[in-house]
C-alpha cells in the first residue's frame, strides 16, 4: 500500500522546482520569443531571403528546444496530479491502490524529466548541441597505459550508448601488446558535446597491473580531448599549403577493410603540428572529408582555448584550459575510489563508472561550472 500524502509531497516538491525553473530559464519570455519568430515565418515572402529565413528557424528552434521540454513536463506533472486526487478519492481497496502505484509511476516519469533537463538547462554554449568527437591518448608506460586507454574506450562507449549517442570509431591505433595507443571516436546525438566536454583532461588509473608478474601496483595515464563538431557556416581558415596529407591502411578496430586498400587518410596541419586521421569509411575521399571536419574542429578549439587563456592572464587566475590538467582518479587497488579532482564528487562504485555510469560526475562538473559562470559571467566564457 503506497503512500498518497507522500507522493503528494514529492510532487509539490517537483512543483516548486518546476517554477523555479521557469524563471531562470525565462520560459515566459523565450515563449514570446518563439510566437513571434513564428509569425515572422508565416509571413509571405519569408523565403525571398533564403539566409535571413534559414536564421529565423534555427532562432526559432533554439527557442523551441527550450520551451517544449518544460511543457511536455509540465503536462506529465498534470497527468501525475490527477492520477493521485483520483487515488485520494478512492475507498481502500485494489483501485486506490492501482491509482496510487500509478500516480508513483507517473511522477517518477516526470522526476527523471526533470533532472535531465535541469543538467541541459546548464547547457549554454554555443556548440553544446553538436556531436562531438574524442580522441583518447594512452599516457607513458607502454601496455599499461595502452590497456588502460582501452578500458576508457570501453567506458565512453557504454556511456554514450547508454544515453543515445552513436558512437562512430574514426581512427584507432592498437598497443603493441593489448590496448591501444590512439583512437578517435565521435559521438552523435543532442548535446553530445556538451555533456562529454566535462570529460576533457587526464584520467589516472591505480591498479596492480595484471601484466606484472610480481602483481606491482602500478599508475597509468591516458588522456581525452573532446571538441565539437562544426556546422559547415562556423569559419575556420585552413590553407590548403598548410596541410600534408599521408595515405596508409586500416590498422585495427577503426578499419573494416584492413589491409585491402590504401585508403586511411592522415592529414597534418603543418603551422600547429594538429594531426587527425579517418580509417572508418573504404573511400579514401569520404575518410578525407571526415578528416577534414575534425580538423576544423579541432583548430576551432585551440583558437577557443587561446581565448580562455588570455582571459585567465587578463584576470590572474589558472583554469584548467585542456587536457593536461588532470582531472579524474580511479584507484582499483588497495582500495576502490573514483574521485574528481575539480569538483570533489567521488564513489567507491568503481565496477559501475567503469561501465559507463558518468552521468553524476559530469552533472557536478556542469553546476560547479554554471556556478562559476554566474560569478563571473564576463569572465568565464562556455567551453563551446
Amino acid at each position: 500500500m503506497r503512500d498518497i500524502e507522500a507522493l503528494k509531497n514529492r510532487w509539490d516538491r517537483l512543483r516548486e522546482r518546476m517554477a523555479e525553473m521557469r524563471g531562470y530559464l525565462d520560459v515566459e519570455g523565450r515563449t514570446a520569443t518563439l510566437r513571434s519568430l513564428e509569425q515572422r515565418a508565416a509571413q509571405p515572402g519569408f523565403w525571398d531571403d533564403p539566409n535571413k529565413a534559414r536564421a529565423v528557424l534555427e532562432a526559432a528552434n533554439e527557442q523551441r528546444a527550450v520551451v517544449e521540454p518544460v511543457r511536455e513536463l509540465e503536462s506529465a506533472l498534470a497527468d501525475a496530479r490527477v492520477m493521485l486526487e483520483l487515488a485520494e478519492g478512492e475507498p481502500e481497496g485494489a483501485s486506490r491502490d492501482a491509482a496510487a502505484a500509478e500516480a508513483e509511476t507517473l511522477l517518477d516519469g516526470a522526476e527523471r524529466r526533470y533532472e535531465t533537463l535541469e543538467v541541459q538547462s546548464l547547457l549554454g554554449g554555443p556548440l553544446d548541441r553538436n556531436n562531438a568527437y574524442l580522441t583518447l591518448h594512452a599516457g607513458a608506460g607502454g601496455t599499461e597505459s595502452c590497456d588502460w586507454a582501452a578500458m576508457l574506450l570501453r567506458m565512453y562507449t557504454r556511456h554514450c550508448e547508454e544515453h543515445g549517442f552513436a558512437v562512430e570509431i574514426l581512427d584507432y591505433q592498437p598497443g603493441e601488446e593489448a590496448g591501444l595507443r590512439r583512437v578517435t571516436f565521435s559521438a552523435s546525438g543532442p548535446y553530445a558535446y556538451g555533456y562529454l566536454k566535462a570529460e576533457r583532461g587526464v584520467h589516472r588509473l591505480v591498479r596492480i597491473s595484471p601484466f606484472d608478474a610480481n602483481k606491482r601496483r602500478h599508475t597509468s595515464f591516458a588522456a581525452l580531448d573532446v571538441v565539437a563538431e562544426l556546422a559547415d557556416d562556423v569559419e575556420v581558415e585552413i590553407n590548403e599549403a598548410d596541410l600534408k596529407v599521408d595515405t596508409f591502411r586500416s590498422s585495427g578496430a577503426g578499419g573494416q577493410h584492413v589491409n585491402r586498400t590504401d585508403s586511411a587518410v592522415r592529414i597534418t596541419h603543418l603551422p600547429t603540428g594538429v594531426v587527425v586521421a579517418c580509417q572508418a569509411e573504404r573511400s579514401q575521399h569520404k575518410n578525407r572529408a571526415k578528416a577534414m571536419r575534425m580538423l576544423r574542429a579541432k583548430l576551432y578549439e585551440m583558437q577557443q582555448d587561446q581565448k580562455r587563456r588570455d582571459l585567465e592572464k587578463f584576470y590572474g587566475e589558472k583554469g584548467e584550459i585542456a587536457w593536461g590538467s588532470q582531472i579524474r582518479s580511479y584507484v582499483l587497488q588497495p582500495y576502490t575510489l573514483v574521485k574528481d579532482h575539480r569538483t570533489g564528487f567521488e564513489t567507491s562504485n568503481v565496477n559501475a563508472v567503469l561501465d559507463g555510469e558518468l552521468y553524476p560526475f559530469i552533472e557536478a562538473y556542469l553546476k560547479q561550472a554554471a556556478a562559476q559562470r554566474r560569478a563571473r559571467p564576463e569572465a568565464a566564457p562556455a567551453a563551446g
